[in-house]
């Protein structure tokens, strides 16, 4: 049974309401049933997350269960590596299948048989041209296809052949196997679609049984109805491959083959997001070109490094949400994306406090040798997360650009005789500073007012406007903190006018296949992408941290108090070894940025 966490309500979408109405008139007898269908020969990227929050939680919402189906046609890509991290990315963002765990290649005995009755049944042939010689005769958008020279064999002579194919007699591209339906189709999935090729490669299941694999259009229906699926929810970029979806299975069902009612296919638009490119190819250039530091890179697209970065399943469901599901296609800014995380990392994120850029604090009024505890809140909000303490003590650390040798009109800062708070103690004055040879500003001096400590009767009859957390000095652990930023400078890399003279988001570029189904490398790019990499995407730095932080488990997550949430790294955190990853600012650093 598909499982989800508790989420609220759901907004009405055309998918919801097409399920709905299945359901009032008893088209399926009341199942649903859904499917994600990944290819095993990549990561899986930000895309996919809404394919999946879509599929399983239209199953989940109607008491019935969504399949998990690799479709495993192509064994020169694919890889068990692949679907271990494509069902444990699944697993990430809160979702189940249950026993209901699929593959493509599960059916190839049965694709095979169907093949065999539609060449008997005159409505396939065995085709010898050369792959150039399909380009040649399959036509354009205005121009009909010309028959292939091969297409009137008879179905005893493309049977022999096809048997022949199976059996290894020809190599790679000799033949192809094609369904015969009109080559003079405004719709060019209809030409006669190839629907078996000749590929002499070990599968990672099936090894060396087949060495003839049958193509995604064709599989993917049949799939979708030996499975039973009610509802084939894809991306638009199919739509024009549902009349081939209807064809190859209402055949097999008029020919008793497959089981009414069939599944339906429902399109729906893709997930495309500013500043980031989620071409399978170009995201391998990204990683074989040395420009991240592998699939799980934090400032990657990917599942994997959204994980990594402390991105949340249900920061993706909330952006899922408001994007919504729609028919037509439209850029969504990454901003989007990361004030989802932000809102969902503001309410679940305990507090702690992290010195990113340090420089010390020496309050010459403070007892030497002395401290005190001061008791901080874990969540301001939510009373109920508890307290901790942090001990306060003559030296402490500060932000760097929390003092100011001479600030402008508006800071409210340290400076020489300005007074602050620090937050959860007292109120300093500022006295002195100094600094090194250079002219760094090494150590900040100051004055406290015992009398206006934090949580005491009358410490707050005094008002000061600047409020600036700290650290003890002998208390703080060093910490690796990873500042990551947006992989790219620009919202649409490779290519700053996505739409051209078209003159609206809407109708920007060729749609690319990302939701899970047969995903390829269809954007568009008029100059290199790489040429827009963000220089500064990453930054590491030492700070220090309160000593909780260090005895953090991986992927714990934390608001850094007036930086931005953080997040422990999954790999290098460890005992003795504090490291986090910036996930993402408390408010939007981009919003006023040229392109």
């Amino acid at each position: 049974m598909t499982s989800a966490r508790a989420a609220s309500a759901p907004a009405p979408n055309f998918v919801r309401s097409i399920v709905a109405e299945d359901n009032r008139t008893g088209k399926y007898g009341g199942r649903v049933v859904t499917r994600f269908p990944p290819e095993p020969n990549g990561y899986l990227h930000f895309g996919h997350a809404k394919s999946i929050i879509l599929n399983f939680g239209i199953a989940a919402e109607n008491g019935g269960r969504c399949h998990l189906r690799f479709d495993d046609t192509n064994p020169l890509k694919e890889d068990v590596e692949y679907e271990d991290s494509i069902a444990e990315a699944v697993r990430w963002l809160g979702f189940d299948w249950g026993e209901h765990r699929y593959h493509a290649s599960d059916y190839y005995d049965r694709l095979y048989e169907f093949a065999e009755w539609f060449i008997a049944q005159g409505l396939a042939y065995v085709d010898s041209q050369s792959a150039a010689e399909l380009r040649a005769t399959r036509g354009t958008l205005t121009e009909p296809g010309r028959p292939s020279p091969y297409r009137e064999r008879t179905p005893a002579e493309s049977l022999d052949l096809f048997r022949r194919m199976r059996a290894g007699e020809f190599p790679d591209g000799a033949h192809v196997l094609r369904l015969k339906i009109d080559m003079a189709s405004p719709n060019v999935n209809m030409r006669d679609p190839a629907i078996y090729r000749i590929r002499h490669a070990a599968h990672h299941r099936t090894g060396d049984k087949w060495c003839v694999y049958p193509l995604y259009d064709y599989t993917h229906c049949i799939s979708d109805a030996l499975e039973r699926i009610t509802h084939s929810i894809c991306t638009l970029e199919f739509q024009d491959h549902r009349p081939l979806y209807d064809w190859v299975i209402e055949k097999l069902a008029d020919g008793g083959l497959l089981e009414r009612p069939l599944p339906q296919q429902i399109e729906f638009a893709r997930l495309k997001l500013t500043y980031v490119v989620l071409s399978k190819r170009k995201l391998i250039q990204l990683v074989e070109g040395g420009h991240v530091a592998g699939w799980d890179d934090p400032r990657m697209p990917t599942l994997v490094g959204a994980r990594r970065r402390g991105y949340t399943p249900e920061g993706f469901r909330l952006l899922a949400e408001r994007t919504g599901v729609s028919k037509s296609d439209a850029w969504i800014d990454m901003s989007v994306l990361e004030d989802a995380m932000r809102d969902d990392l503001n309410a679940r994120a305990e507090r702690r406090v992290a010195v990113l850029d340090p420089i010390r604090l020496v309050i010459d009024n403070y007892p030497a040798g002395g401290s005190e505890r001061c008791a901080v809140p874990n969540h301001p909000q939510r009373p109920e997360l508890g307290r901790r303490e942090l001990t306060f003590a003559r030296e402490l650390w500060i932000e760097r650009d929390d003092f100011m040798e001479s600030p402008p009109k508006g800071y409210f800062r340290l400076a020489p005789g300005a007074e602050v708070r620090l937050r959860y103690a007292y109120i300093v004055r500022c006295t002195g500073f100094e600094k090194d040879a250079a002219g760094n500003v090494t150590v900040v001096r100051c004055t406290y007012d015992p009398a206006t400590r934090s949580g005491t009767p009358g410490a707050e009859a005094r008002k000061v406007k600047g409020n600036i957390h700290w650290l003890a000095v002998d208390e703080a652990v060093p910490a690796e903190v990873r500042l990551y930023d947006r992989l790219f400078r620009v919202p649409f890399p490779g290519d700053r006018n996505p739409w051209g003279d078209r003159g609206a988001p809407e109708a920007a570029a060729a749609p690319v296949k990302v939701a899970g189904d047969d995903d390829d490398d269809a954007e568009s790019a008029e100059r290199n992408f790489l040429d827009d990499l963000n220089p500064g995407s990453v930054q590491k730095i030492t700070a220090q941290v309160e000593p909780a932080l260090a005895q953090a488990s991986a992927e714990a997550r934390y608001q850094f108090e007036r930086a931005g949430y953080f997040v422990a790294d999954r790999h290098d955190h460890a005992s003795g070894r504090a490291v986090f990853n910036r996930t993402v600012t408390l408010k939007d650093s981009w919003s006023g940025r040229g392109g």
